[in-house]
């Protein structure tokens, strides 16, 4: 389905590195859950985060805990993009 608002998911190398790195045991299920959770970003940017801090440069970080993972991510309203900086596991 196409995007209603035209915005993009970026990954932030770090968040590439979590993706790739998951643990062998069903890693392709938990790839498509993250690449699903992304779109959702993607496809609602003004989303209300369960927290927000801010990054070294002040940047205000927001964050969504959702299908076993935490999404740190901010949105370029001017680009139309939500950058994925970093994905955890929540065990």
């Amino acid at each position: 389905m196409p995007n209603r608002l035209g915005y993009r998911v970026v990954f932030a190398d770090a968040a590439v590195e979590s993706f790739v790195g998951l643990p062998r045991r069903r890693p392709r299920r938990r790839q498509r859950r993250i690449l699903d959770r992304a779109q959702e970003l993607a496809f609602d940017p003004f989303v209300v985060p369960d927290f927000r801090t801010h990054d070294a440069t002040g940047r205000e970080i927001s964050h969504i805990m959702t299908d076993g993972f935490i999404f740190d991510y901010w949105v370029d309203h001017a680009v139309k993009q939500v950058i994925i900086t970093e994905i955890e596991a929540i065990d």
